[in-house]
């Protein structure tokens, strides 16, 4: 493997990645496997926080669920790899340098951006102040806070996207003595085929989910929402999850961003305006024959594997190849022993083949929970990490001649 040389002495290359989400550790994990021990390559992995957040489960986290304490030091352990905890408060992509935290500076000459999406509270007037949201395990703990101490009233969950769908589920089965409400612009499930749509809405009818569809919410008060017709719809507590937005980082740091605030990139996920900077999962605008990715755990990780992958093919003089990647599923639990799972072709449209009920609970729960030990394999054997769909023609992207 070469690295860089000046006046004949070999010098260290340092790789750093940004944010240890689904696919910012992915990236880690591979990139410590395969180069974490190399004397000339320094791997440094930066995350708020020493414990991973399994984003798939904080709605299970916000109804007072235990879940495992996860590691990420721990993970790391032996690789080579550095942790280092804090928080990104600026990077400046052509000095190559991030700051943390405000106080400390670290050079870099390759970086792998992960710092990806979150609910986008700031939308609406006074949902910042009066909503809950799920970014994060702290979130998730206060709302659980919040709903333990309320014993009777209304939830409304603001957003009828899969978050705001599981999440209205999970409160309504494990509180039933309160009401929710979920509120939307679209239907829940919308693109879902319309038998599984059509179970998915019959679930959250059974337990008691009073769904709301074709409603914007424009103002969150303390103790309701206001929509756009002039209608306030009495709340207790709000749940916010309709859309998302990114770190407004990779724009100050003068990285291309699309309308989104999402890296743009090139076919092999770096920069198109700084090569040396891979960016994966959410924070990326990833183009595929079918568009732009949208951000899920099933595409994340394979994004952070394959810029590992290109990283490590750079440091030998090789050109990275291009990334595709193709849907398969749509799992969404309904509940503890219910869910619905809408398998797709590669553009995420749906097929005719569904699962529901407790086999689904259980496809579900498989999905939910394979993110963490799949980590541990490429820990040791980075090559079980690089296979997934590559979506056939629908992942082709057409060059103009």
């Amino acid at each position: 493997m070469s690295t860089q040389h000046e006046a004949g002495t070999t010098t260290t290359h340092h790789i750093l990645v940004l944010g240890a989400g689904y696919a910012g550790l992915a990236a880690a994990v591979q990139l410590a496997a395969r180069v974490g021990n190399h004397p000339h390559v320094r791997v440094t992995l930066v995350n708020g926080q020493e414990r991973f957040t399994e984003r798939l489960r904080l709605h299970m986290t916000a109804t007072s669920q235990e879940l495992a304490e996860l590691s990420i030091p721990e993970l790391l352990a032996g690789t080579g790899a550095r942790f280092v905890r804090g928080w990104v408060t600026a990077v400046d992509a052509d000095a190559r340098t991030v700051r943390i935290d405000d106080d400390q500076v670290l050079h870099y000459d390759t970086l792998v951006y992960g710092l990806g999406g979150m609910s986008d509270a700031a939308a609406v007037p006074g949902a910042e102040d009066h909503a809950y949201v799920l970014n994060s395990a702290h979130d998730a703990e206060a709302l659980a806070a919040r709903l333990h101490r309320l014993g009777s009233g209304t939830v409304v969950v603001a957003g009828s996207g899969l978050t705001g769908v599981e999440s209205a589920a999970e409160i309504a089965e494990r509180y039933p003595d309160l009401s929710v409400v979920l509120l939307g612009r679209q239907a829940p499930g919308a693109a879902m085929s319309t038998k599984a749509r059509a179970y998915l809405r019959g679930a959250l009818a059974r337990l008691g989910v009073e769904v709301r569809s074709a409603v914007e919410i424009v103002k969150v008060l303390p103790d309701a929402v206001e929509l756009a017709d002039g209608e306030s719809v009495a709340a207790d507590v709000v749940l916010w999850t309709s859309g998302t937005r990114t770190s407004p980082l990779a724009a100050a740091a003068g990285l291309t961003v699309d309308e989104r605030g999402r890296v743009v990139t090139d076919t092999a996920l770096r920069s198109v305006s700084h090569p040396h900077v891979y960016a994966v999962g959410d924070a990326a605008a990833i183009r595929q024959g079918y568009g732009v990715m949208h951000g899920t755990c099933q595409g994340g990780m394979p994004t952070g594997v394959h810029a590992a992958v290109s990283i490590v093919r750079g440091l030998a003089g090789k050109e990275p190849g291009p990334f595709r990647f193709g849907y398969y599923h749509t799992p969404v639990s309904l509940g503890r022993n219910d869910a619905v799972v809408q398998f797709t072709h590669p553009d995420d449209s749906p097929r005719r083949l569904y699962l529901t009920g407790p086999l689904a609970a259980r496809y579900k729960e498989t999905v939910t929970a394979s993110p963490w030990p799949t980590f541990g394999r490429m820990k040791k054997m980075p090559a079980s990490g690089a296979f997934w769909p590559q979506g056939g023609r629908f992942t082709r992207v057409r060059v103009a001649r």
